[in-house]
């Protein structure tokens, strides 16, 4: 396992009236983020929000191309980012000990903070289809050219790990610096990651490893 430090390439906010941030996503445009009873987008350029949904938003979010899809307390809304609707809802694995939540493959992929597992899950209903062992807590899921990464936080530790997904095994880790804790992580499929910083109440985007980027397939 190759372990790099982190690469902070921008901070944005605090935010007002936001104290915390937990889920990330990114609809390639903007990033959203869930702060509580809002999801708010994010101009990844301007560093301004856009937008912001009244809907419920308690930990990990994913966007699937048309839809995004929010974690709120013990289930899984699926969202019109137009109009902030619910249009439907499944029940969340953890039963509200979720956290990370990622769309790939036509399936979401979820984490389970203190339990230190992924779950990928049917959209329509709910069902788990296979889970993944870490062995730490899991704080943030996302894919990206193929490649599974999570983010951790544990002891006011944090760090960014790409993994097999048939197994688990960590093959590599970007750690944080000290005190800068991820609540939530997207990647861009690009050069970036967006990290929520929880009770910081700022995303950062820190830099995708080089190596992960030649590694396509």
């Amino acid at each position: 396992m190759k372990r790099t430090p982190a690469e902070i390439l921008r901070e944005y906010g605090p935010f007002a009236g936001v104290e915390a941030v937990h889920g990330v996503s990114f609809d390639g445009e903007n990033v959203w983020f869930a702060s509580g009873d809002k999801l708010n987008a994010l101009d990844p350029d301007s560093g301004k929000t856009v937008k912001a949904l009244d809907v419920p938003a308690h930990a990990g979010t994913a966007f699937d191309g048309r839809h995004l899809f929010q974690i709120a307390e013990d289930r899984i809304q699926k969202i019109d980012p137009a109009t902030g609707t619910v249009l439907a809802t499944i029940p969340a694995p953890g039963g509200g000990k979720d956290s990370g939540l990622a769309w790939a493959e036509g399936a979401l992929w979820v984490g389970q903070y203190q339990d230190r597992k992924i779950h990928q899950i049917d959209p329509e209903t709910g069902a788990t289809l296979r889970t993944i062992e870490s062995n730490r807590f899991v704080t943030g899921v996302t894919w990206v050219d193929g490649e599974l990464w999570h983010a951790t936080w544990e002891n006011d530790e944090s760090e960014l790990r790409h993994v097999d997904p048939a197994t688990g095994t960590v093959l590599d880790s970007i750690a944080m610096p000290a005190g800068l804790v991820v609540s939530g992580l997207e990647a861009d499929g690009g050069e970036r990651f967006f990290c929520g910083g929880g009770e910081s109440g700022k995303v950062r985007a820190v830099r995708r490893p080089a190596k992960a980027k030649r590694a396509r397939g």
